[in-house]
């Protein structure tokens, strides 16, 4: 059946007038009449009959042996819960148990249940492990039965979560008025919560304390909540460990965005209260870590005075950044010294100890660490390579096709079905379908399915699965090129390198053509609605409303321009727009502004923002394999950062890196092909074909 799936693309052939005068008249086609895309065509037809309450059989009819017949029935019994019978319900759930409409089924006439109240109904159809709001309501159920809670069986997990959904409330409350909630139970979710910035969860458990504890928990809510305003009454405070609490977290908290004020109220605070060692260090860690973000002149030394029990990961290496910026080297790698095993053993700080080894004129040394961090690819890698003058290190494997174990993955259920909605460009169930079938493969077979989406167009699957099992060296599947030309083209007419396009999709989306962001922003560049009108009016593209992002061609077209533009704000440099795209133009010019005098590798080094520190480095990364995958070799990255305020021009011919796999692979599934080289002679890494 899927060897008629093609590409995916936004707009599918419509049936034959033929096909909807009998869907219209509520006429059926034999099954065996029906070509597959006949059969599509009838199940988009039944399933919107089905979900808007309308008779959907007629149009089904003959869809009975097709994939996705379950999801029909399901969808009908959803949009008229309020009228289903319970036999009706038990039906289908014992028909299709352990299908994805099945869950959904029994999840939504559970929340209608729990809706009206009916918990005797409720009992009947819950299961366990069906969520946190489920789960209350079925605690909700058994106290409607007279049955009470036990703490340890009924509240226990529940507790550890530090925010809980609105159907937990009463239960909670009810727990209360049976005594389980003794303060120190109460105490401990409290820090929890706090701990993880909860000021709700912290709110909703004052409520269960009493006289000045409930008014301590009430006043660390506020810490994090308002706590300049916490901070302006605290004066007034006695001196007692909680209200010294909520003083300390309120310092730590205003510390994130206003240091400075927050380091002038400590120094009027921590003489009034007798701040234990617990509480000081919270602060003076806030402190310290925040004026080492804004590279306050005193912070190498802030940052270098904790205590131990003060350190965590982010001060240790900011104490390296600072001393960085600084142009301290021997600070620098005093601080890289002091990081833990770990945090010494990531890339950033190997190539950051040979590169200040470099600055102190130990070349030797130096040279030995930039070669062996060479063999990475990666950013940092490929930094290290153009240091040490050497080659770019990629070794490439690929899926080999294994045609019997295509067969057999196609046969099963749960990747027909996926296969079969990502054909009808119902992306959302697709995603679903696949993730459960996925994670019961196994690794060869695993591999072997993220390389067939990738063949026929779901290139996000491979993506994601390649990226996530740490098999890093697929790179034909981990860096598809997909929509080659359309790419090309768009890169071409806005002026700017197609590598670097590439290379933002990938960071963006990572192909996913309906991916949508918790800002609203959508498609595979990652374009806000109000953004994309903008460039379009400028450019004269088409543009047809946020919906129309989800379509590559017009994304695509429109995300290059926006590049572009972006671009010409920042001199052209590939670096520094990449990080506006990421944390917006108005924060990198005042990054520019604050320390525009860094070179680009301290600049990066100095971002505030981990993601877009993280994110910079990615798209670099990421541009210089696309950049191998469409020419074979590659152009330095260091070729790729130019000084601030410096114009920026791609090198029309540039010097390039030719790119070699000095090292083996790392194992890999059965299906898999070894790496294009097992020795440790360089020899050239080959690409795919162009």
């Amino acid at each position: 059946m899927f060897a008629s799936i093609r590409i995916r693309v936004l707009s599918r052939s419509l049936p034959g007038a033929a096909l909807w005068i009998a869907l219209a008249c509520g006429l059926a086609l034999p099954a065996h009449a029906m070509t597959l895309q006949q059969q599509r065509d009838a199940f988009r037809a039944a399933y919107a009959a089905a979900q808007n309450g309308r008779d959907w059989r007629p149009l089904a009819q003959g869809l009975e042996t097709y994939p996705l017949y379950p999801y029909l029935e399901a969808a009908a019994l959803q949009s008229n819960l309020a009228n289903a019978g319970r036999s009706e319900i038990d039906a289908y759930l014992a028909r299709y148990d352990g299908l994805i409409p099945a869950d959904d089924l029994r999840r939504a006439e559970l929340k209608w249940l729990a809706q009206q109240r009916d918990w005797t109904g409720f009992r009947h159809f819950y299961r366990p492990g069906l969520g946190d709001a489920l789960t209350c309501d079925a605690l909700q159920a058994q106290l409607a039965l007279g049955k009470p809670l036990q703490f340890e069986r009924d509240i226990a997990a529940l507790w550890q979560q530090t925010r809980l959904p609105p159907e937990c409330a009463p239960v909670l409350d009810a727990a209360y008025a049976q005594g389980l909630l003794t303060p120190q139970r109460v105490w401990d979710r409290i820090e929890r919560a706090a701990d993880a910035g909860q000021a709700g969860t912290v709110a909703q458990s004052a409520a269960w304390l009493q006289g000045e504890e409930a008014t301590s928990a009430r006043r660390i809510a506020e810490a994090l909540r308002s706590p300049q305003s916490l901070l302006q009454q605290a004066r007034d405070f006695a001196d007692t460990p909680r209200n010294r609490e909520a003083v300390s977290r309120a310092l730590a908290r205003l510390a994130r965005r206003d240091e400075e004020r927050a380091d002038s109220l400590w120094q009027s605070l921590k003489t009034r209260f007798t701040f234990d060692a617990h509480d000081r260090n919270r602060v003076l860690t806030a402190l310290a870590l925040y004026d080492a973000i804004g590279l306050g002149p005193d912070a190498l030394q802030r940052l270098a005075a904790l205590a131990a029990a003060a350190q965590t990961d982010a001060t240790r290496e900011w104490r390296v950044r600072v001393a960085i910026a600084q142009g301290d080297w021997r600070a620098a790698l005093t601080a890289i010294a002091a990081l833990t095993p770990e945090q010494q053993q990531r890339d950033e700080w190997r190539y950051w100890r040979a590169r200040l080894l470099q600055k102190l004129g130990r070349e030797g040394v130096a040279l030995d660490g930039f070669t062996a961090l060479a063999q990475q690819a990666g950013f940092f890698g490929f930094l290290a390579a153009d240091r040490a003058n050497l080659a770019y290190s990629i070794c490439p494997q690929t899926v080999v096709p294994d045609p019997a174990m295509d067969r057999r993955l196609r046969s099963l259920p749960g990747l027909e079905r996926a296969f079969e909605f990502f054909a009808l460009d119902m992306l959302p169930p697709a995603r679903r379908e696949w993730d459960r079938a996925f994670a019961n493969l196994t690794p060869a077979e695993q591999a072997q399915a993220a390389a067939l989406a990738s063949r026929i167009g779901w290139y996000d699957r491979a993506v994601l699965a390649f990226g996530r099992s740490g098999l890093n060296d697929y790179y034909d599947l981990r860096f598809p090129l997909a929509d080659r030309d359309r790419v090309l083209s768009a890169a071409r007419s806005a002026g700017i390198d197609p590598s670097w396009a590439f290379a933002i999709i990938r960071a963006e989306s990572a192909w996913q053509t309906d991916a949508q962001s918790g800002a609203n922003a959508r498609g595979l560049m990652q374009l806000l609605p109000g953004t994309a009108a903008l460039v379009a009016r400028r450019v004269g593209l088409p543009y047809d409303g946020g919906t129309s992002l989800y379509d590559p061609a017009i994304n695509i077209a429109l995300g290059a321009q926006y590049l572009a533009q972006l671009s010409q704000r920042f001199d052209g440099s590939p670096w520094l727009t990449s990080a506006a795209y990421n944390a917006g133009p108005g924060n990198v010019q005042r990054w520019v502004d604050a320390r525009g005098n860094l070179d680009p590798e301290r600049f990066i080094a100095t971002i505030p923002f981990q993601e877009t520190r993280e994110y910079v480095t990615r798209v670099l990364s990421f541009a210089t394999i696309y950049d191998w995958r469409l020419h074979g070799d590659a152009m330095p990255v260091s070729a790729r950062l130019p000084a601030v305020g410096t114009a920026y021009d791609p090198p029309a011919d540039p010097a390039r890196k030719q790119v070699v796999c000095r090292m083996p692979a790392p194992a890999t599934p059965a299906s898999a092909a070894p790496p294009a080289s097992a020795s440790s002679t360089p020899v050239p890494a080959t690409s795919s074909p162009p």
